[in-house]
């Protein structure tokens, strides 16, 4: 077993952080997180006991106590994700054998209420689907920006896709046949995805203009660079579209996520056929999409129930 006293406690996170990006593959936002929580843990960690920070110092009490602090200043919310990352990583120095007990076993998480995701309304999106072409007209971008912008957000509203999963999209993943694509989600998990017909003939036009100019990469979406567009560039293009629509300027790209699977969930659609679309691994992740609007709830109770 290797002394956690004889490597620092940050040496020790920095490994934790590579063994979540090359083997768990958690993407980098999520990397990014932890690595701050467990910075701020180590660094209140080091104060409360007078400037030692060695791992094999920590107890449950000193933890306990670092959560009885963080409720002053934390969201229940953000405490919870701080604890998940102070408990992973002590879960992946035990299993390491950089420890040879867990501190962080039976510190609980604070129970936090599921949000509702915030969406655009159909109306909202077709507005917002409309701005590419409108800008095009204006003469505000250019007709390679415009069909590539078009087809970005037809593909995360008409697919579902992930920003990230957009940004790296392939020729080669698309079924043009069967109007489907091969998508590789969180944690490398495989699934097909339905396009839909508007996005599949956006796609379509996309390539007969475009396509030459991502022979050598195979990439769909590129960066005005002519290179694979970047997840930074695409959040970029859609807040430029949402203040060219007047649409609210904290509508993310996952939010246009959120729209398509509350407007599929509004018209119908079954809740397990969109955690196959999703591609989300639990059946409670896409239950938080059950919001259907009050209206739709009355039109449906009016029109199922004998005494509606």
């Amino acid at each position: 077993m290797d002394n956690p006293e004889h490597k620092p406690a940050i040496e020790l996170l920095e490994q934790f952080i590579n063994y979540l990006h090359y083997e768990r593959q958690y993407s980098k936002y999520t990397q990014r997180n932890y690595h701050q929580a467990i910075r701020d843990f180590l660094a209140w960690h080091s104060k409360y006991n007078t400037g030692n920070a060695s791992l094999t110092s920590i107890t449950s009490k000193i933890l306990r106590d670092y959560v009885i602090e963080s409720q002053k200043t934390l969201s229940r919310r953000t405490l919870h994700n701080h604890i998940s990352a102070i408990r992973a990583f002590f879960q992946y120095l035990l299993k390491h054998k950089h420890l040879v007990s867990n501190p962080a076993i039976g510190i609980p998480l604070p129970k936090v209420e599921k949000m509702l995701p915030k969406f655009l309304t159909e109306k909202q999106i077709a507005l917002l689907l409309q701005s590419p072409l409108t800008m095009l007209k204006n003469e505000e971008i250019s007709p390679f920006e415009a069909w590539r912008d078009r087809l970005v957000l037809e593909l995360i509203y008409g697919g579902g896709l992930r920003v990230s999963e957009a940004a790296n999209l392939n020729y080669s993943d698309v079924n043009f046949a069967d109007g489907t694509a091969r998508i590789i989600g969180k944690g490398n998990k495989e699934r097909i995805c339905p396009l839909g017909k508007v996005a599949l003939a956006c796609l379509k036009h996309f390539q007969s203009i475009f396509a030459p100019e991502s022979i050598a990469t195979d990439a769909i979406l590129l960066g005005n660079n002519k290179k694979r567009i970047q997840i930074s560039g695409i959040q970029k293009l859609i807040k430029n579209h949402l203040r060219f629509s007047n649409l609210p300027q904290d509508i993310t790209p996952h939010k246009i996520r959120h729209s398509f699977a509350t407007h599929m969930l509004n018209h119908g659609a079954d809740l397990r056929l969109l955690q196959e679309l999703l591609g989300h691994s639990s059946l409670s992740s896409t239950q938080v999409y059950t919001h259907v609007d009050s209206l739709k709830l009355k039109q449906i109770h009016q029109k199922a129930h004998p005494r509606g």
